[in-house]
């Protein structure tokens, strides 16, 4: 079993969650920095809200962005290149996939089911270390992500962490958080896991 994250390690988001953000900022008479926003996707969407909106109205902001979700953000979000290509990889050596991600779960079905993405389990709303109660809970072997965070998931599950430059997380920052491997884009994950399973097997 391999976990993938989904924001920006199987899709580009930023189009999708800019024109949600956008409509409900028109909505609550907000003008949100939506370029800011979308600059290092990944934390939970209250946390991001947070810095924007009092705070008595984050909860009921977030529950309202979800809502309009849908509507904007399905259609023009698209997997980033390689997603299919490493979900294949997986099932080529008999491997499979849960996708674990702090999206809300049924948003972030619409984008596997828009996609056609061939996965076995999704599980929505964690984050950081909440990640690995997860994934050892499917007992997957490795977690590919985009973000710092990602890689604590994967440290609180005793697993490997694989890293993608795809998102807002630099290699720097990546390593410093103690990832085992860094790829620029899930193009490299075939090469990167074929390497792996040849050398666990010996």
């Amino acid at each position: 079993m391999i976990g993938f994250d989904l924001d920006m390690t199987l899709i580009d988001t930023v189009p999708g969650f800019a024109a949600t953000l956008t409509a409900l900022g028109d909505e609550l008479g907000v003008d949100f920095p939506v370029a800011d926003l979308t600059s290092n996707l990944g934390p939970p969407l209250d946390y991001l809200l947070a810095d924007h909106l009092p705070a008595d109205r984050v909860s009921a902001a977030a529950d309202r962005f979800r809502a309009l979700y849908p509507d904007f953000a399905i259609e023009p979000t698209v997997a980033l290149p390689g997603a299919h290509e490493a979900l294949a990889a997986v099932r080529s050596h008999g491997g499979s996939v849960v996708v674990v991600t702090g999206k809300y779960a049924p948003n972030a079905q619409l984008h596997i089911d828009h996609l056609g993405f061939d996965v076995d389990a999704l599980e929505g709303w964690v984050w950081g270390s909440q990640k690995g109660e997860v994934l050892a809970r499917h007992r997957a072997v490795a977690y590919v992500g985009d973000h710092v965070h990602d890689v604590e998931g994967a440290r609180a599950a005793g697993i490997l962490s694989v890293s993608v430059l795809t998102g807002g997380s630099s290699q720097a920052a990546l390593r410093d958080a103690g990832t085992d491997a860094v790829l620029a884009s899930l193009l490299e994950f075939p090469g990167w896991l074929d390497q792996h399973v040849r050398r666990t097997s010996a």
